[in-house]
């Protein structure tokens, strides 16, 4: 009998302002997950405060502010086929979502679900910087389709 493999979701919640329902959030990754047809994937998700995703953002951006969410795909660049399992690790920096949220008219809840979209997409070689307006249109569709799945 085939074993079945099971994906494995990390979910860390590095910061003490907002509450993260980490049983929703894990749910919402299985189904896109499956969705995206890598159900047997790993991934990692962590949610920081602005001060924490700006050293990382400076670090490995040399973007020397806060931003919403950044990802590190495991399968790029050299060894990037070591473990085809590990997508990588997303980081969302919950007090820029929570400013958005409101900018852009979505509850905490929605953002979130969009910036897991988002990280989630770049870490499946999605991308809209540096790159043609047909690729970024690409990923915008994509986050469209995925996003009104969620809602």
């Amino acid at each position: 009998m085939a074993e079945k493999k099971i994906m494995k979701i990390q979910i860390d919640n590095n910061q003490t302002k907002i509450k993260i329902d980490k049983r929703k959030i894990r749910s919402t990754v299985t189904m896109l997950l499956k969705h995206l047809c890598c159900a047997d994937k790993e991934i990692s998700l962590s949610f920081v405060d602005d001060k924490t995703i700006q050293g990382l953002n400076r670090q490995y951006r040399n973007k020397d502010k806060p931003t919403d969410v950044l990802s590190f795909s495991l399968q790029e660049g050299e060894f990037g086929n070591i473990n085809p399992h590990i997508l990588g690790d997303v980081v969302i920096s919950v007090d820029t979502a929570k400013a958005n949220a409101s900018k852009v008219d979505l509850s905490f809840e929605q953002e979130i679900n969009f910036l897991i979209i988002h990280g989630l997409l770049h870490l499946l070689d999605y991308n809209h910087e540096n790159t043609t307006q047909e690729e970024a249109k690409k990923m915008r569709k994509k986050e469209k389709e995925l996003f009104g799945l969620l809602n």
